[in-house]
């Protein structure tokens, strides 16, 4: 039987780049997202959350997946929610916003988790949106917006 291995988020550093865009994370506002795959000790991170998504979404990638964790703005706040260790959720777990006012750290729609719902619903009364899980964004909103390397 395989042995379980509990993944834990990674701490962002100055020197870790979006793994689609190449920028540096800690340079964009926003949510943003880190996957840990098996085999490879550092994580891939993203400027953003759909950014993440996306890279779950590539048919090639999916099995390789150990953890994939993202920043809850109603733990981190909005501008750097990176930077606060209890930001940083199970994607699995969090809840979503899409289609809001409110874009990403790219300028792009973006995907933004929270830790309740309710913390959501708040936001929704602020920026408009839609309440989502994690198993109900739809793909086209991911990638329906340009290509996926495109955001960062």
């Amino acid at each position: 039987p395989e042995e379980s291995i509990t993944a834990f988020p990674q701490t962002l550093t100055r020197d870790d780049v979006g793994y689609f865009c190449g920028m540096i994370v800690e340079d964009h506002r926003g949510p943003k997202s880190q996957i840990l795959l098996v085999g490879r000790e550092q994580a891939l991170w993203f400027t953003s959350v759909r950014d993440g998504i996306a890279f779950t979404l590539l048919p090639e990638e999916t099995e390789r997946r150990r953890a994939f964790f993202v920043t809850a703005v109603d733990q981190g706040g909005w501008d750097h929610p990176e930077q606060q260790a209890g930001a940083w959720i199970e994607a699995s777990k969090a809840w979503y916003v899409i289609e809001s006012r409110q874009h990403g750290g790219m300028g792009m729609p973006e995907v933004i988790p929270f830790s309740t719902a309710q913390a959501a619903g708040v936001f929704i009364e602020e920026f408009g949106g839609q309440l989502v899980t994690f198993s109900e964004i739809p793909a086209r909103y991911i990638l329906g917006h340009g290509q996926v390397h495109a955001e960062g």
